[in-house]
């Protein structure tokens, strides 16, 4: 178990490291898909270029394939020319029956160069118009990524001072951190969608995966006497943020004590009005026996 002290100086420096890269990948969202997208222009526009100059060897390749059929027929059409020459001086059928075969033998290659040579240029039409088409898209994706280039330009451009003091920053955040942990920290982070590896626990949960951590455990993160991992995700729990509770606003009875008060006066002004109608009543009971006496 490592010392205390050193645990939390650790600590402290993962999370100052925490700190900065979460403040870079602030910027690197500010430029957004612009640099994927350029990558992706890139490899396309390489695959375009590389499509382009197969085509081209294709298309030199079958005019080559021309010109040697062309040189063929006329080979071809220079032995006919000798045969029938020839033909002239046979001193039996045998032999005419003989050149005559050649000569037709001859006058065969020159049909199938004559048809190979015409499905070379539908070949080489073929090839062109698709040649063409992708030079025209090439041409477009070259525009698309001079705009992005751009774009991302103007972009870096109002956030560079800031991200090179970062990196200046992160630079030194790493030497305070050793190599071990370090390794750690960057492999986890980059397997994290939001990239936080060191957390700290909120309201009993883990910052970023809103897991409940036990009590016992948060005393421990709390002590920073050793490295304690979230056996989920894995995240560095690095410290443990205290809730504050706000004090309740106290009830105002003033209104209540007021409301009572005049329930009260109204109650005893009810009483007295009372009390003065019950009087005339008793004194009237009070004269009947005196007038039957004095009947």
């Amino acid at each position: 178990m490592e010392h205390s002290n050193s645990v939390a100086v650790q600590l402290n420096a993962l999370q100052n490291l925490q700190r900065i890269d979460s403040k870079l990948d602030e910027i690197k969202k500010l430029r957004g898909d612009l640099p994927e997208e350029l990558k992706d222009l890139e490899d396309e526009i390489a695959g375009l270029e590389t499509r382009t100059s197969r085509l081209n060897d294709e298309v030199k390749g079958v005019e080559e394939g021309i010109e040697k059929k062309k040189t063929s027929k006329k080979e071809c059409e220079a032995l006919i020319a000798k045969y029938k020459e020839q033909q002239m001086n046979v001193r039996n059928n045998r032999e005419y029956d003989a050149i005559t075969k050649e000569i037709e033998l001859q006058e065969l290659e020159i049909q199938i160069a004559d048809k190979n040579i015409k499905e070379g240029f539908e070949e080489i039409e073929g090839k062109k118009e698709i040649l063409d088409e992708t030079k025209k898209l090439l041409k477009t994706r070259e525009k698309d990524l001079d705009t992005k280039k751009k774009e991302l330009e103007v972009i870096i451009a109002e956030s560079q001072d800031e991200e090179n003091k970062l990196m200046k920053e992160r630079g030194t955040a790493t030497k305070k951190v050793e190599d071990r942990m370090l390794a750690y920290y960057e492999k986890l982070r980059a397997n994290l969608k939001n990239g936080l590896a060191v957390v700290t626990v909120k309201k009993g949960a883990v910052e970023g995966s809103f897991i409940q951590i036990p009590p016992q455990k948060m005393a421990e993160i709390k002590e920073k006497k050793k490295i304690v991992l979230d056996e989920h995700s894995g995240r560095i729990l690095a410290d443990v943020e205290d809730i504050v509770e706000e004090e309740k606003p106290k009830r105002r009875t003033t209104r209540k004590k007021a409301t009572t008060a005049k329930s009260t006066k109204a109650a005893a002004e009810k009483a007295e009005e009372e009390a003065a109608e019950e009087a005339p009543k008793k004194s009237t009971r009070g004269r009947k026996p005196k007038a039957e006496k004095a009947k």
